[in-house]
């Protein structure tokens, strides 16, 4: 057995007996105190436990397909995850070629250059050419109502559910000295670490939260569960350094920055919702709401997390 899939295996190992605790807590919880099934705290919670199972399931599957897998698993991801941003915008019968372009035209193309390791058009195709090309296509329809708008909120659309998601798997494309063939553990790492913090900031928030940081935007975001999270989470990337090219402390370090983004991201994209009037940006993964619910915090890290490791410890 290689040395990426040993420690691939103990992260398996640990993630399944984590699910297996939660498992085990939910049923009795779901026992003890909702007998009758109408306590909707606890059905929320086990709701939640149902959904990382299927969640980790397709990310462990993915990572056995290799490559390949990780690439169709989140362009997938992006897709659905701009179905459901664009259902949230203002859109007229103008649009619909601009959208078809970034569904079928926009979205394929960052993942191909992905597959073909063209990092320096992958980073600027559409920040720069997807960008320019949006209101080009919407403006030869020729309906200037609420021009600006429509087309803000589709390049953002792009920016979120494409560009900032495909870094995630722009991870296996980094060349690190002495960790070749291990990146598949650098996704492994940013998505356990910026998941965990998610949760552990609920938790701690339920246990000691009392100072609402942004009541308007997240009522259930407390100073006490964002520190309570954020510390956590931080310790628990610096003891997996092992599966990293980083030291203890580098990886700690590197934690406490995706924690950060992902709070952060939490806030913008709560924002956006509450500016729309809903609560959950869909309904695909039940007792989570919508993908983007789910990867809110991950889209707004990935990008900090990535070119940070490729400038400070891969090969340029």
């Amino acid at each position: 057995m290689s040395a990426v899939d040993s420690d691939l295996g103990k992260l398996v190992c640990g993630i399944l007996a984590i699910l297996v605790v939660a498992s085990i807590v939910g049923y009795i919880l779901q026992r003890k105190f909702s007998s009758d099934g109408s306590n909707a705290s606890i059905e929320n919670l086990n709701a939640r436990i149902k959904a990382w199972w299927v969640m980790a399931v397709l990310i462990g599957l993915a990572f056995l397909a290799g490559r390949v897998g990780v690439l169709v698993l989140f362009g997938f991801c992006s897709f659905a995850a701009l179905r459901e941003f664009i259902t949230l915008t203002h859109t007229r019968r103008a649009d619909h070629w601009a959208l078809a372009a970034a569904f079928f035209v926009v979205l394929p193309i960052q993942y191909y250059l992905l597959w073909m390791h063209q990092y320096g058009i992958f980073s600027i195709f559409i920040p720069v050419y997807a960008f320019l090309l949006m209101p080009i296509i919407s403006v030869l329809r020729g309906d200037t109502e609420r021009f600006l708008d429509r087309i803000a909120e589709t390049q953002w659309a792009l920016m979120i559910c494409v560009f900032c998601a495909s870094h995630v798997p722009a991870l296996l494309t980094l060349s690190i000295p002495g960790y070749e063939g291990r990146n598949v553990l650098l996704i492994a790492f940013l998505i356990i670490i910026v998941q965990l913090s998610d949760v552990l900031q609920y938790v701690w928030g339920k246990l000691f939260g009392k100072t609402k940081i942004a009541p308007r935007l997240s009522p259930s975001k407390t100073v006490e569960g964002f520190v309570g999270g954020v510390a956590s989470a931080t310790l628990i990337g610096a003891g997996l350094w092992w599966i990293t090219p980083f030291t203890p402390v580098q990886a700690g370090l590197l934690a406490l920055i995706i924690t950060m983004m992902g709070f952060f991201g939490g806030l913008v994209m709560s924002a956006i919702k509450r500016d729309r009037g809903v609560k959950d940006w869909g309904n695909l993964i039940e007792g989570h709401g919508g993908l983007i619910d789910r990867l809110d915090s991950v889209v707004f890290s990935a990008p900090i997390f990535f070119h940070v490791v490729r400038y400070w410890w891969s090969a340029t």
